[in-house]
């Protein structure tokens, strides 16, 4: 080969190289917002043919990417995805919950604590006026008030929770659909670079599809010696080796505060599965993670707190609405308890119970030794007994107790007795006055009658003279006694138990309801700022990564200039070789 064809050979050789290297920056250039991009480089070497240098050639187009903050960067992106998810839905919680009021007396605000200090404020104007039918209804109101707020942070708990299982189902597709990438990438590079052809753009992509997989939930992986990038969940178990292997779950269509998780369990809410594998337990980090924390431990505990001050709240109001009564009294009183003719009564002391007409005067009555009762049934028979009275036990299996005779109505006054292993009032004992329903936050409720006017309050209390005679009045509706002792259980000292993660407690109802309201906002403002952190040092290592195998815009440019002087001087090279070789040919000719 002639001199002047190894230079030809070398300045196209320079040429074609060049223009390849050009086409790499400018690609660099126009990706540089490109998320997951990284910098390209054209990589070339000497072509040697006899020994003697024939050119350049380009060997590939790769890209650096260290692989150790990438690892860090996959572990940050879970991190982040948990702390992000954790974030939004404690926001949400806290709203429910109201805002407290800047002052310590004030019932302005629209929390728990407030409304239950609206409450009591109406109590306190009752206690004034206990006859009054304006301050009896607003009391009611009041109390409405407070159930029915109750009632709806619940029933927001569990949408919340509801909220959290449809997430977890949408977060499986978009991981399934991240594994398919990922396997059908790793298909896609090794034909490729079979082929000889560039895998970097592939292995760009790669990358952020197992990016995004891990903001949803944590996983381990490697990338074998083939090019495949196989993913694993915390505990081994395979996601994508020779293939995708998609998970499963199905959300619930709806959600109570009773539908819980268990590994195993064909009820409540499904598991996680991979090839029929119940990998939920191996979700520690990402979204997924939090949502199954939040479904499963957070929301139930914030609902736990709710049912400990509803139950307390039922329990401790209905103590005092049973020693009361209401004039007119009611025609029947129906309890709550459930029982039947055969259940053992465990009770002493004695209770009263008198037939009063609407206006309060004693018809008939009867002190009842209950220590003399075996059963359920004994006591019926022994009410039936009492002139004007009906009691039985109906099929719901709540005792009832009715007036025979037209408008009159049932008072019970509970005296000294003492029924169950807990002591309770008579009346209390079987809820035959209960003022609120329910089982806990999710269905408490002021008692239907009453809140529809069709019953009054029961703020009354049956006379406990030794003796009554009858025509007499025995109802006191102008008596404080019942409205002062509510406005005292509430104000007064009441044993919380432990519930939610609050430690057991004594204390007012309004001050554990500002502790629930308190403890959701600590927990609301820790999750801010674990997001704070966790954003901080996911960015933190996205901007090491994208400084170490990113797109540098002014080096590129610079390259970019570079290089097209180099095109031009090889064409000016080329250039010349051709001048030189027709000169040659015309000085052969001539000779």
């Amino acid at each position: 080969m002639s001199s002047l064809d190894i230079a030809r050979s070398i300045a196209f050789s320079g040429l074609s190289a060049t223009q390849v290297q050009i086409s790499v920056t400018s690609a660099n250039i126009s990706n540089a917002d490109t998320k997951g991009y990284t910098e390209k480089t054209a990589n070339q070497s000497a072509s040697v043919t006899g020994g003697v240098g024939t050119g350049v050639t380009i060997t590939g187009i790769t890209s650096a990417v260290d692989k150790l903050l990438l690892k860090s960067l996959v572990g940050a992106d879970s991190d982040l995805g948990a702390a992000d998810t954790t974030n939004s839905f404690l926001t949400e919680l806290q709203q429910l919950y109201g805002s407290t009021s800047s002052g310590d007396s004030s019932t302005t605000g629209t929390s728990l604590a407030n409304t239950l200090a609206a409450f009591e404020s109406a109590l306190s104007s009752l206690a004034s006026t206990p006859s009054s039918a304006s301050l009896q209804s607003n009391a009611v109101s009041a109390l409405a008030a407070v159930t029915t707020q109750l009632q709806q942070t619940s029933s927001g708990i569990q949408t919340l929770r509801s909220n959290a299982d449809q997430d977890i189902a949408s977060s499986v597709t978009d991981i399934n659909s991240d594994l398919q990438q990922i396997s059908d990438l790793n298909k896609q590079i090794k034909q490729q670079a079979a082929a000889g052809q560039s895998t970097a753009d592939l292995e760009d992509q790669r990358s952020s599809a197992l990016q995004d997989l891990a903001s949803m939930m944590n996983v381990s992986y490697f990338t074998t010696s083939t090019g495949d990038l196989q993913v694993y969940t915390g505990s081994g178990q395979a996601l994508v080796d020779s293939t995708a292997h998609p998970l499963s779950y199905t959300a619930l269509p709806s959600v109570t505060a009773s539908t819980t998780y268990s590994a195993g369990s064909s009820s409540g809410f499904s598991g996680i599965t991979v090839n029929g594998v119940d990998i939920t337990s191996q979700i520690s980090s990402g979204k997924v993670s939090a949502l199954i924390t939040l479904r499963d431990q957070t929301l139930p505990a914030a609902q736990s707190q709710l049912d400990q001050l509803a139950q307390q709240l039922a329990a401790s109001v209905n103590a005092v609405s049973n020693q009361g009564t209401s004039v007119p009294p009611p025609s029947s009183l129906t309890g709550t308890a459930t029982v039947s003719s055969a259940t053992a009564l465990s009770a002493t002391g004695t209770v009263r119970i008198a037939v009063a007409d609407k206006s309060g005067n004693l018809v008939s009555y009867k002190d009842l030794n209950l220590s003399s009762f075996a059963t359920v049934g004994d006591l019926v028979t022994a009410i039936n007994g009492i002139s004007g009275l009906s009691a039985s036990v109906d099929a719901n299996g709540h005792l009832s107790i009715a007036a025979t005779g037209s408008g009159n109505g049932v008072a019970i006054n509970e005296m000294t007795s003492s029924v169950g292993s807990s002591g309770e009032g008579f009346s209390n004992y079987f809820g035959l006055n209960d003022l609120i329903t329910g089982t806990g936050a999710s269905d408490i409720a002021v008692r239907s009658d009453i809140l529809s006017g069709t019953a009054a309050l029961p703020t009354a209390t049956l006379d406990a003279s030794s003796t009554l005679t009858v025509g007499n009045s025995v109802l006191s509706p102008g008596s404080a006694t019942v409205v002062n002792a509510l406005s005292s259980t509430l104000t007064g000292s009441t044993n919380f138990a432990m519930a939610g993660g609050l430690g057991a407690t004594t204390g007012s109802f309004t001050d554990y309801a500002a502790a629930i309201v308190a403890n959701v906002a600590s927990k609301a403002t820790q999750a801010s700022a674990t997001y704070t952190a966790k954003q901080t040092a996911q960015s933190t290592y996205a901007s090491s990564l994208s400084s170490q195998s990113g797109v540098n815009l002014d080096q590129e440019s610079a390259n970019l200039s570079s290089l097209q002087n180099k095109y031009a001087a090889a064409s000016q090279i080329i250039t010349t070789i051709n001048a030189m070789f027709s000169a040659l040919m015309t000085a052969m000719s001539a000779s």
